[in-house]
């Protein structure tokens, strides 16, 4: 068994690719928040290919992590040289491994902000990079504005010198090179939020313009903020990949990251002071994301909620046995190509009808283990951004709705935090108390749980929305799950 770490990269199994650079030739270019799974799966991975082929060495990424579970993250890579495992997992069962170099620090904001505030000053910096979830941009779900009522932004605002989060941090670091003549960084958003460039762009001048609004105004003029679309299905490293990778390759990596063979990146060209070449590594640089992304969100994010409550509630765990039945297949792809696809413009390169079908492939990989508690985690930060526009939308052009009203359906059922046998379910949502409580109430006013406008605005007022998500529930409750989807299926629901 091989420890992880830099000296012992040469007595790792021939098998294991590893960095083909000298990573103390390595200099950071990027300060990234949240070095999570997706982030180590993706842009450090395709950074660490641009540099085994020799380029992009003065684009090193140093990680921040701000939330308190984020510490072990930086104990785990410190002690591993900020190295760390990337398995592939084919759907034949074969395993890639390979070793990412492109990780140079990590630190962890609420030890030392300044710390963190001074590497982002500093002019070798020049874009900051987010992977910090749906949530973290701390937008209301329904009117899209700042919620400057968040305690921790409250407390950056009293104290703008040492802030708690990233808002805090990176607009500290901003008006630090704007005082030291420096010019300002690119901020990149890689979330899974439609015009996540753009909503990053709102939120970040509206914390600056409550702190200081000249400041907001030079962030506006000189600061840009590139669009992007991301995907590859990165699921929760457990220990049984841990495990999994020291019998395989003989790795002892604390933290090792797993993921599916596909992988893709959509990126608006719009850099301030410069950018690593990354469509070398098979980037798709752009002029306009916006189809790319809505593709996405509409029939990738959107199926994941599809397939996750109905699944869970049939008895499934793992988001590959929902796709390998044959009944939840025909319902996913109905969805996709009645309801998600009609809101689409064109997508430059892409054929609507293989990408469906490659996502159902992608969907049913059993090596990835996706389990259905991940996707229906956090619900309501990703309800109103991937379902809700189809359905919206829909409505307004007189188009099928009644698969995603049912997805609906099924997340209030779930919500009511038992399964069909009666056994717990742990609801995982910032808003777990409130949800749980209205989906109770829906069982004597069937209608509460769409009336709940923090997430829903007016779209329970609509009678074609309503019925549908009124049948569907009905039908939840009285038949089960899987007769449902099978009732959605045959078109009598």
């Amino acid at each position: 068994m091989t420890r992880l770490s830099r000296k012992q990269l040469n007595r790792l199994d021939s098998r294991v690719a590893v960095p083909g650079y000298d990573r103390q030739s390595v200099t950071a270019g990027i300060v990234h928040f949240g070095v999570g799974g997706f982030h180590r799966a993706h842009q450090a991975m395709y950074l660490d290919q641009l540099m085994n082929d020799g380029k992009a060495l003065d684009w090193g990424i140093i990680g921040v992590g701000v939330m308190p579970g984020d510490r072990r993250m930086q104990e785990v890579l410190a002690a591993q040289d900020h190295l760390y495992t990337l398995v592939v997992k084919h759907a034949d069962g074969h395993y890639d491994a390979r070793v990412i170099g492109s990780l140079v620090d990590y630190l962890f904001a609420p030890d030392d902000p300044d710390a963190v505030i001074e590497r982002m000053a500093d002019p070798a910096i020049r874009i900051v990079s987010l992977t910090v979830t749906e949530g973290g941009y701390n937008f209301h779900p329904v009117t899209g504005e700042f919620n400057v009522s968040n305690l921790d932004v409250q407390q950056d605002l009293a104290n703008p010198e040492r802030p708690r989060t990233t808002f805090g941090l990176v607009t500290e670091a901003l008006r630090r090179r704007r005082e030291r003549g420096i010019p300002p960084f690119t901020v990149m958003s890689c979330d899974n939020i439609q015009g996540n460039g753009e909503v990053a762009h709102r939120m970040f001048t509206a914390y600056a313009r409550r702190r200081d609004a000249e400041l907001a105004e030079w962030i506006e003029a000189n600061v840009t903020f590139p669009n992007s679309m991301v995907d590859r299905i990165t699921p929760v490293t457990t220990g049984e990949d841990i495990a999994e990778l020291q019998s395989r390759f003989g790795i002892e990596d604390r933290w090792p990251v797993v993921c599916e063979p596909f992988t893709q990146w959509v990126l608006e060209d719009r850099f301030v002071d410069g950018r690593p070449p990354v469509e070398d590594a098979g980037v798709q640089v752009v002029g306009d994301v916006e189809p790319y992304e809505l593709m996405k969100l509409r029939l990738l994010n959107a199926s994941h909620q599809a397939l996750c409550y109905f699944g869970y509630l049939s008895g499934y765990r793992y988001a590959h046995e929902v796709c390998q039945d044959p009944l939840f297949v025909e319902f996913l792809l109905a969805y996709m190509e009645n309801e998600g696809s009609p809101t689409l413009a064109d997508v430059p390169g892409v054929d609507l009808d293989e990408y469906r079908h490659t996502l159902i492939e992608r969907f049913a990989n059993p090596e990835i283990k996706d389990t259905l508690a991940r996707l229906c985690a956090e619900s309501s930060d990703r309800i109103p951004k991937w379902l809700l526009p189809v359905i919206r939308e829909q409505l307004d052009s007189g188009g099928e709705i009644h698969r995603a009203a049912a997805v609906v359906a099924s997340w209030a059922r779930y919500a009511e935090g038992t399964d069909e046998d009666g056994q717990p379910i742990d609801v995982v949502d910032p808003l777990k108390d409130r949800l749980m409580a209205i989906a109770a109430e829906s069982r004597t006013h069937p209608t509460a749980f769409v009336e709940n406008r923090e997430l829903f605005g007016d779209l329970g007022d609509q009678p074609r929305f309503r019925d549908a998500f009124l049948a569907a529930l009905y039908s939840l409750r009285s038949s089960g799950a899987r007769a449902t989807v099978d009732a959605l299926v045959k078109g009598v629901l």
